[in-house]
């Protein structure tokens, strides 16, 4: 099942409601209204007879992050060894760890907008997002972008300050429940393109630190709670590895794709520092 978030237009901006999807063509979509996102969670739940549930028809425009405020958002870097290599990093024994703030989320088709100052070294990375339900357990998968400022990111050896740029990382468009896809298992390609040129491409089952180890590891200090996600690593192809880094500039568009899961798509506004 693929359960997404929306906002109802004339609802406050804040509020969003679990969407069971049917279909999402062409930016239109259509599915049934579900009491609660963590009813089908997990796959655990046949899914109901959906036709019991209120139809309501969407637009990407009105898509939310699939979790609109996480508790705990927990990133993994270096997780492709492709990409350990670009980054000129050798490869880690334990996952290398960083968190990023609810409120650097944003829509699965908005509009990022940067500040010019933080956009001298704009990159784009493609990634696997984890949704934790109960106990611990995966509740299904969904795409995120970690957009970063590498000059700001390396600007000290903890990444904090480059990677919680307010509403820039585009989660979604929904989650898909681990029955109706595993993308690790199945080696689901992820890939990447801007303005249309494919800059990733990579197959998920190359993870150094697959999400049953990243799970079990990270509980091991703090607790997973149901609505956390963990964001598993991007392949090799970001801008900052390239021998002439091809940053992202002003009206960019970033668009992410998981087989078996779905595509986002964000655009790069540059606004003045002010605003």
């Amino acid at each position: 099942m693929k359960i997404a978030s929306i906002h109802i237009p004339g609802s406050p901006s804040d509020v969003t409601v679990p969407v069971a999807v049917e279909s999402f063509v062409d930016g239109h979509g259509r599915g049934h209204l579900i009491p609660d996102l963590w009813t089908f969670a997990g796959g655990h739940v046949p899914e109901a007879d959906l036709s019991a549930y209120p139809t309501v028809e969407f637009t990407a425009a009105e898509l939310r992050p699939v979790i609109p405020n996480p508790g705990k958002i927990i990133c993994v870097g270096l997780n492709f060894r492709e990409h350990i290599e670009e980054m000129g990093h050798p490869i880690p024994d334990h996952p290398t760890l960083f968190a990023k703030f609810a409120d650097s989320i944003t829509g699965p088709y908005a509009e990022v907008m940067v500040p010019e100052h933080l956009m001298d070294a704009a990159d784009y990375e493609g990634e696997l997002a984890v949704v934790i339900g109960d106990f611990g357990e995966i509740a299904g998968y969904a795409i995120m972008n970690d957009f970063s400022q590498r000059d700001w990111q390396y600007r000290t050896q903890q990444w904090l300050q480059g990677k919680n740029l307010f509403a820039s990382s585009g989660f979604g468009p929904w989650m898909v429940t681990p029955d109706e896809c595993d993308p690790v298992e199945r080696g689901s390609m992820l890939r990447t393109w801007v303005n249309g040129e494919l800059r990733q491409e990579h197959s998920m089952a190359d993870l150094v630190f697959k999400p049953t180890e990243l799970v079990e590891y990270i509980q091991q200090f703090t607790p997973l709670n149901r609505g956390d996600v963990i964001v598993c690593g991007t392949p090799a192809g970001v801008a900052h590895g390239m021998k002439s880094p091809r940053y992202l500039t002003d009206g960019d568009e970033m668009r992410i794709a998981i087989e078996g899961i779905g595509e986002i798509s964000n655009r790069v506004k540059v606004i003045p520092a002010e605003l």
